[in-house]
């Protein structure tokens, strides 16, 4: 858990230090609204695919290096939880 927060932080860091904090911070935000947003479509649908997973990693992405680190982030913890 240690290592895990180690490169969270580390990934944080590099991201920010390219850009502002506040658009960064803002793309981050936005690309987690594109992760929950398409959580909560395979919740709707009912049906767990990696469709979902993939259309929002790739939402988010597009959203910059904030929306990037916010996917990456948010994967590697909901796979840790499996």
């Amino acid at each position: 858990m240690k290592l895990l927060t180690g490169l969270v932080f580390c990934s944080l860091v590099l991201g920010v230090s390219s850009r502002g904090w506040f658009s960064f911070l803002g793309e981050a935000y936005d690309g987690a609204r594109d992760m929950w947003r398409a959580y909560s479509d395979m919740r709707e649908a009912n049906y767990s695919d990696k469709y979902f997973h993939a259309r929002g990693n790739y939402d988010a992405a597009q959203r910059g290096p904030g929306g990037a680190w916010a996917a990456e982030v948010i994967s590697l913890f909901s796979a840790e939880l499996r």
